[in-house]
């Protein structure tokens, strides 16, 4: 039998983290807790998890510098939990590689929807890539000067490895297959986030934002990934 996917709670709100455990092994998920950012650091780098879930107040360091050292060695999914009303926690959080965020107070029932869309997604990247025959090239999308690589996940621009996070990479890897034609931003967070866009939800924005400051302007040194009001963002194709 396969060990159960590995969750890891940084929070100091002990109550919370005991609900959280209870409700996510029912999920069939093994739970972790930590209650604070140097314990639980040292944990999610030490041990290979299946997902992070990491408040942003914490003692000691808060938790956007826990993943911003979290960052330098690991891409594990992570989930940050922000005081409700404080957008620029949100922000912030996305900014520093964070895959998704739930403001406080959240209903549990939604924390563990988003851990299952969010552990489906990285279950999805980290599978193997079909077999293929030695005289077979890995598929390379190209556009531009931006290639990715789908069965090794890389992205290069100019010939550059560029490091993404597996929301950015899963949210490129879509415009990508669909560059020129615009995507709505409802279908980017259903594919990327596995759910829908709720009201002021800004997380596929700031995936995108994350993209384009990665990613750098295209050849001709215009916008590579373009918003369109009202419809979407495209990635905007400038050689045939």
């Amino acid at each position: 039998m396969a060990d159960p996917p590995q969750i890891l709670v940084i929070d100091d709100d002990a109550e919370l983290c005991e609900l959280l455990a209870e409700l996510l092994g029912q999920e069939g998920y093994a739970v972790e807790s930590a209650r604070e950012a140097i314990s639980g650091l040292a944990r999610a780098q030490e041990k290979q998890f299946t997902l992070v879930v990491l408040d942003v107040m914490l003692p000691g360091l808060n938790g956007f510098e826990v993943l911003t050292r979290l960052r330098q060695s690991s891409r594990v999914p992570v989930l940050m939990l922000t005081a409700r009303g404080e957008d620029v926690d949100r922000i912030v959080g996305l900014e520093m590689g964070a895959d998704d965020y739930l403001p406080k107070p959240f209903n549990p029932r939604e924390l563990v929807a988003r851990v299952r869309a969010l552990h489906r997604r990285a279950a999805h990247a980290g599978a193997a890539a079909p077999s293929m025959r030695a005289a077979e090239a890995p598929q390379v999308l190209t556009v531009d000067d931006l290639e990715v690589a789908p069965a090794a996940r890389r992205v290069r621009v100019r010939g550059e490895d560029i490091k993404l996070t597996t929301a950015e990479y899963d949210l490129l890897e879509v415009l990508v297959r669909q560059a020129g034609t615009v995507v709505s931003r409802e279908d980017l967070a259903r594919r990327v986030l596995g759910r829908r866009l709720a009201a002021y939800d800004r997380g596929i924005d700031m995936h995108v934002s994350n993209l384009r400051r990665k990613l750098g302007p295209g050849p001709g040194g215009g916008e590579r990934i373009k918003t369109v009001r009202n419809a979407g963002y495209i990635l905007a194709r400038e050689r045939p």
